[in-house]
């Protein structure tokens, strides 16, 4: 019988006013990513979601933060990861910057590069993490953000 590990993972959506989600693009994955990362012991997903942004993207003050959702997602046969999705809110001025990753873990020191988009272009993320961009508020899913450029 093969025992299967849980692993749990902190996402987080964050969003600047109401048509910007921030994503960045590093080595290790294809497609566009959100800043998440595996729960440290005795840590809450929350208090995970608070230290993972930090160490990922450089961003410190995170406003409005809430619960979204939580699934168990498999992406090899014996791991799953339990995990818990995110919205907050951010005034972030920058439209684009590079972060180098401070953890611990397999990414320390690698360089992330971070930008804007618009939710209604979130698709095709690597590891399924644009499952849930339905779930985030927004003032209208059509309108135009004119900072943003693709």
């Amino acid at each position: 019988m093969n025992e299967v590990t849980y692993v749990q993972k902190a996402c987080a959506y964050i969003t600047r006013g109401m048509n910007e989600l921030l994503v960045f693009e590093g080595p290790g994955h294809d497609g566009l990513q959100i800043p998440k990362g595996t729960l440290e012991p005795g840590e809450s997903p929350r208090e995970a979601l608070f230290r993972e942004v930090r160490e990922e993207s450089g961003l410190g003050t995170l406003s409005d933060t809430r619960h979204l959702t939580t699934d168990i997602w498999t992406r090899r046969a014996g791991r799953r990861y339990v995990r818990h999705f995110f919205h907050a809110t951010v005034h972030e001025p920058r439209d684009r910057w590079t972060h180098i990753v401070t953890d611990g873990g397999g990414e320390h020191g690698a360089t992330f590069s971070f930008r804007w988009v618009r939710p209604t272009t979130a698709q095709a993320f690597a590891l399924e993490l644009d499952e849930y961009v339905g779930l985030l508020p927004t003032a209208s899913r059509t309108d135009e953000v004119s900072t943003l450029s693709d």
